[in-house]
């Protein structure tokens, strides 16, 4: 019964999602004066998912009907978009606030109570090998993509004024090179928090849990257990609070993107768009879902733990958003604490898989654009610098522009070109951060598969 409701609800939102594009569509090649009727139309229907999502009370309705408000609304009335952008601000804040304490709490619990110490380095060498491999693989799905399309062949745009603005903001924002080794490991726990250095947190995390496994007294290793334990139920708890101020965020999040980027230049890079969803979903598909059948990964009830916090990144474009219930659902569908807390979190570092991707496809298209004919073995070397410095972005906006730009630099090529694409960065880093919180989902139950420790008996939300 549970699974024709949700096939019935998920049907009825593509059919409202089509039919919305459809009024919409239909409306822009009416005379001003009958688009009245049509937009009274659009909000019906927006109103008629809201009322679905009411009637279900699931968060992830909840967010995709916001996202559709979020739209529209930031198309029809940009001047008060704008100032909805404070509530997906307030949501990103909320949500830093508490990852440090729930993956400390997590990984303590995890690796102190439940685990050997032997175990904890051979999940943490899998997770680097499957990093790895898996990244390499969407490396060269961009490059092939882009040499497929096209895409930046004849294109002729000019980088908008804010662009080009926010591009030197970026540059002048990136630090000096740093040992991407070196910077796992943290010199300052407390700056580590500050500055949302979640991989150092991790760090932090294991090596307390081992120096804490190692206490010889019972009586202190129990007592920060229990700590550590009621420390993690607290922060689920608090994830369930700030996830109620989820779908505002989102609409604020969507408004305020649609009301900022316009949709005039779109058209001229809609086929660089295009290429990464098609690439991306091709990822998915061709890559992703293998791995899941060949790790005996339930897809249907996978898919069902993931909705929310791919939703929640392709909403507010931000991994961070994602992390709190990729962390909570995961451990929902029966992944142990240790493997979830540590892969996850490890893997916002190592296993961007869309924005990997995202990288080969973005910089073979600014030389496209700016008619420079790379050879393959140009192309590949570009790729093997990439599987380099993608390691080191960080999963906030912003970062990914960063390592093209340099990327575009060593090619010989002028990086303010790159600036072209901030255009529609938004619209890209939207899918390519939930692919990056979906391979790190899966990255968590196929860790878990290989550890014979994946609990699908586990009780899950229905």
């Amino acid at each position: 019964m549970k699974n024709e409701r949700s096939v019935y609800t998920v049907f009825w939102y593509v059919v409202t999602f089509f039919n919305i594009g459809l009024i919409f569509w239909i409306q822009s090649m009416l005379p001003a004066v009958d688009q009245h009727i049509f937009e009274v139309i659009r909000y019906a229907l927006i109103a008629f998912l809201f009322l679905i999502s009411f009637k279900r009370k699931k968060l992830s309705l909840w967010i995709f009907s916001s996202m559709i408000l979020g739209i529209e609304v930031g198309m029809d009335f940009p001047d008060f978009s704008l100032e909805m952008e404070r509530f997906g601000k307030i949501f990103l804040r909320l949500v830093k606030s508490l990852v440090a304490p729930l993956i400390f709490a997590t990984l303590v619990v995890g690796i102190a109570g439940h685990s050997n110490l032997k175990q904890v380095g051979r999940i943490g060498l899998k997770s680097i090998l499957y990093f790895e491999i898996v990244t390499t693989i969407a490396l060269f799905i961009g490059l092939l993509a882009i040499n497929v399309s096209q895409a930046g062949v004849g294109v002729e745009v000019e980088a908008r004024t804010q662009d080009k603005e926010r591009s030197t903001e970026l540059l002048a924002q990136k630090a000096e090179h740093k040992d991407h080794f070196v910077e796992i490991f943290p010199e300052n726990i407390a700056k580590s928090i500050f500055e949302n250095q979640v991989l150092q947190v991790v760090t932090f995390s294991v090596i307390f849990a081992i120096g804490l496994s190692l206490v010889k007294h019972e009586k202190h290793k129990q007592t920060m257990l229990n700590w550590s334990e009621s420390l993690a139920e607290v922060m689920f708890k608090f994830t369930d609070i700030v996830m109620y101020v989820a779908p505002l965020a989102v609409f604020g999040a969507l408004a305020s993107t649609v009301a900022k980027s316009g949709v005039d230049i779109l058209f001229n890079l809609m086929k660089l768009v295009g290429t990464l969803y098609v690439a991306l979903i091709i990822f998915v598909l061709g890559v992703l879902l293998p791995i899941a059948l060949i790790a005996r990964i339930p897809i249907k009830r996978f898919l069902q733990a993931v909705t929310e916090p791919v939703s929640l990144a392709f909403a507010t474009a931000s991994s961070e958003a994602a992390l709190p219930k990729a962390l909570e659902n995961m451990e929902q569908f029966g992944v142990p604490k240790k493997i979830v807390a540590f892969v996850i979190p490890t893997g916002y570092s190592f296993n961007l898989d869309g924005t990997t991707l995202y990288l080969s496809l973005a910089s073979v298209f600014v030389a496209q654009m700016s008619g420079v004919d790379l050879s393959i073995g140009e192309q590949i070397s570009i790729c093997l610098v990439l599987m380099l410095t993608s390691k080191g972005v960080a999963g906030v906006r912003g970062a990914s522009f960063v390592i093209l730009a340099g990327t575009v630099a060593t090619m010989g090529l002028d990086p303010e070109k790159a600036s072209v694409i901030l255009a529609v960065d938004a619209m890209m880093d939207m899918a390519r951060t939930s692919v990056n919180v979906l391979g790190n989902c899966l990255a968590s139950a196929v860790i878990a598969r290989s550890e014979n420790e994946l609990n699908l008996s586990a009780p899950t939300e229905a």
